[in-house]
């Protein structure tokens, strides 16, 4: 029989702590009403019309899944390995620029939860944060992701020091040569915020995201500075530049798996850039059993 409880009579400690959030809906929520407007709508909006945003979300409800009923349960084992490395779960965090707009301690804090939690974390380029303070802090499970330049100078210097940082792997983006227009971030003529910057980047090269009139300041910094024309060629002089296992982000189709094989990339994520890209195409998840048909256990698959 329920019991009731009278509120009144709880702690104030108590009562906060049954109202914390308790699943992902809810933290959303709570960060609604805590982070500035400019910065919400940059981590929570897509591309275009966010159709392909939605439908990430929407192809996690479309597979269903069928349990063995009956199984010895007394002990459980999630480990894992990816990349030779072992994880406490099948998880990696994909790599989020900017996430000092949330917390002062940004990608140190994930990293510190990352550790913790003894799975792996892939880190951006356009982290504020350095990718060298948060190597202090992280298990070594730990990836560096790489946005390509236009000034190769700066890839191979970024590329470098991940290695001297001891990061394990390298994870290129190739679903980004040219920044989806978000327009959530338009409207608020996206910027980051004075004392906050790419730490990676603006100390060696003085690169830095800018305030553009009736325009994202991201887009702008994508328009001048990535490199829109890498193609396959590029991926071997990448490989070159450090012995790290190399990772291809943002693969959907068989063939391009396939093929990433072929230039010798270790592991695979399946990935539409959280629908923040090119609005329209197939939800990850959709994707993923055409790759993992294509890659047939030739290199690992995210």
């Amino acid at each position: 029989m329920a019991q009731l409880v009278n509120t009144g009579d709880r702690k104030a400690g108590e009562v906060q702590e049954m109202n914390s959030p308790i699943n992902l809906f809810e933290y959303e929520r709570l960060a609604k009403e805590h982070l500035s407007q400019m910065a919400f709508d940059y981590y929570s909006s897509g591309a275009w019309d966010e159709i392909t945003l939605q439908d990430n979300r929407a192809a996690f409800s479309r597979v269903k899944l069928r349990p063995k009923m009956l199984v010895d349960l007394s002990e459980i084992n999630l480990t894992t390995k990816v990349l030779g490395a072992s994880l406490q779960l099948a998880r990696v965090i994909a790599p989020m620029a900017f996430q000092c707009l949330a917390h002062p301690e940004g990608e140190i804090a994930t990293a510190s939860a990352a550790a913790s939690a003894g799975i792996a974390m892939v880190l951006s380029t356009l982290s504020t944060k350095s990718l060298e303070e948060v190597a202090t802090v992280s298990n070594r499970l730990q990836w560096f992701q790489l946005d390509i330049h236009k000034d190769r100078g700066l890839n191979r210097a970024l590329v470098e020091r991940a290695y001297t940082a001891g990061y394990q792997a390298l994870c290129l983006t190739v679903n980004a040569p040219i920044l989806g227009k978000r327009e959530r971030d338009q409207r608020n003529e996206f910027t980051l915020p004075p004392g906050l910057y790419p730490a990676s980047l603006t100390k060696i090269s003085g690169l830095y995201i800018p305030h553009a009139q009736r325009e994202s300041g991201l887009l702008t910094y994508f328009a001048q500075q990535i490199n829109p024309a890498v193609t396959w060629k590029d991926l071997e002089w990448l490989q070159s530049l450090s012995p790290l296992p190399f990772v291809l982000k943002g693969i959907l189709r068989g063939n391009d798996a396939v093929r990433a094989v072929e230039y010798s990339a270790q592991g695979i994520v399946v990935s539409n850039h959280g629908g923040r890209q090119l609005d329209g195409v197939i939800a990850s998840l959709d994707a993923l059993p055409e790759i993992i048909a294509a890659v047939d256990g030739r290199a690992g698959v995210l």
